[in-house]
């Protein structure tokens, strides 16, 4: 059995035969696995900061001396945010396919945070949009490179589990958002144009320490295995089994593990990824453009806007919209966290289904009592934490659907293909449609957008009806064999 090249990725090699996906599946848990949710993991405790702050600070960049944006450009610039990472999603998913996932880990966030402390010195409304674009743009890209390099470390038994909690994190991120956001907006400690600025500075800091902890992870394993540098795999997989022998006196023996032949390496074009993904999985094209879809519209539409829904049918200033939003948040974390061992443990198939099932019927019934003004400030708040406990598990789980159902060598650049069908179909258009309909002032309006996000929530629960895949326990080549393997 072994593992032998280095010859660069864009050559074709001679066939060789590794066990190394079958090493890393069998490891037992350990430190490895908490670095690698906690360096790569924290993209999406980044991102719902970055979400959550906008939210929540909707109301003072509205009121904002310099800025003073309108509900509508406020929903806007959400759009522009989206846009920005479907486009960032697409072009640094191919690079990380092709370049490697540890590059890209460096180049993305750095995109980041350049952006979003640019967005803290914003002087207009085109400026404010311009930096949410780039800040976006890192934003889509670590999507790609993080999603597709965890599922590739993490052991196959708990990999959903460990999928959704990653993800859920996000809420994480909405949390410390929401916090902030009542020390950012306190008058007695920040100038009403000063603290939203700040908030965003110090987000961007805060990715300067991530890129340092990132240092400390290899390159995936899985990657170099099919870019022509199998004895790179395979010292890397051997010093991580070293170390856990050393400090946990356990044997890990390479008798009977399954093994894989190699046979190309080249690089994947686009046009090839398309055919796979629309041609030989059109069935898992199909699910993960639905699923994603779906979770984009509801999500984007009612996150975005929900501080201006507080402000304007409730009456809440804006400096308390984060007492709000904080129960909101850690009630979309409790989800994957409470749901995501089920996913592992029920399967894929029934555990989607239900937690877009109920996200659904429950968003459309809240939306009817909103409409008829049924709901406090509080008990809103209530709903929308029990709804989203449900609906974040299950947008956890898109992430999880589309980054395990396709081929090693496409993993990244289908991730960010799915995220951009999905986020264009129904993340874009989401927060600029209910910014609109808030500006009506009417509630029945507003219970439109209500109505068609809870109506794609039950539509993709029975799409995952019928082309559900029971991905649970098993090894990502099993799921979709690697385009370079020989069969």
């Amino acid at each position: 059995m072994a593992d032998s090249s280095t010859t660069p990725a864009s050559q074709t090699v001679e066939p060789f035969v590794t066990d190394v996906p079958a090493r890393l599946d069998r490891l037992p848990w350990d430190r490895f696995h908490w670095l690698v949710m906690a360096a790569l993991g924290i993209t999406w405790i980044l991102d719902g900061l970055e979400v959550t702050l906008v939210g929540s600070l909707a109301g003072a960049i509205n009121t904002s001396p310099s800025l003073q944006l309108t509900p509508a450009q406020i929903g806007l610039t959400a759009s522009v945010y989206i846009t920005g990472a479907v486009i960032g999603a697409l072009y640094f998913g191919g690079l990380t396919d092709r370049l490697g996932r540890k590059r890209l880990f460096t180049v993305t966030l750095g995109v980041y945070v350049v952006a979003t402390v640019l967005t803290g010195v914003a002087w207009d409304f085109w400026s404010f949009a311009i930096f949410r674009f780039v800040t976006g743009m890192g934003i889509g890209g670590e999507y790609a490179a993080i999603n597709s390099a965890i599922q590739e470390f993490i052991p196959a038994r708990r990999r959903g589990m460990v999928d959704l909690t990653v993800n859920g994190s996000y809420w994480i991120g909405a949390a410390f958002g929401a916090a902030g956001s009542l020390l950012f907006l306190d008058p007695h400690l920040f100038a009403p144009d000063l603290g939203w600025r700040l908030a965003f500075v110090i987000g961007g800091l805060l990715g300067c320490l991530i890129i340092f902890l990132r240092r400390f992870l290899p390159e995936s394993p899985r990657w170099l295995m099919t870019h022509g540098k199998g004895e790179e795999a395979h010292r890397i997989v051997a010093e991580i089994e070293e170390d856990m022998i050393r400090r946990r006196g356990i044997t890990l023996s390479r008798d009977s593990l399954p093994t894989i032949t190699i046979r190309r390496t080249s690089h994947v074009g686009l046009w090839q990824v398309a055919k796979v993904l629309f041609m030989q999985y059109r069935a898992r094209a199909i699910l993960g453009v639905t699923l994603m879809a779906t979770q984009a519209f509801c999500y984007n539409a009612v996150f975005f806007t929900y501080a201006l829904i507080l402000t304007t049918f409730y009456g809440i200033p804006a400096a308390h919209v984060g007492w709000f939003i904080l129960p909101f948040a850690l009630g979309n974390f409790a989800g994957p966290i409470v749901l995501g061992p089920l996913f592992d443990a029920v399967g894929r198939k029934p555990m989607i289904t239900a937690t877009y099932a109920l996200a659904g019927v429950l968003l459309i019934i809240t939306g009817f009592l909103f409409a008829h003004g049924k709901l406090s400030a509080t008990s809103q708040t209530v709903a929308w934490t029990v709804i989203f406990f449900f609906a974040s598990a299950g947008a956890s789980a898109a992430y999880l659907t589309v980054g395990e159902c396709f081929p090693l060598e496409a993993r990244a650049l289908s991730i960010a293909i799915f995220y951009a069908l999905g986020t264009a179909m129904g993340g874009i258009a989401g927060p600029a449609i209910f910014g609109a309909l808030i500006g009506t002032g009417a509630r029945d309006q507003i219970l439109w957008g209500y109505l068609l996000g809870g109506g794609l929530m039950l539509v993709a629960a029975v799409t995952e009806i019928f082309l559900g895949v029971a991905a649970e326990g098993r090894a990502l080549e099993d799921i979709a064999t690697p385009l370079s393997a020989e069969t």
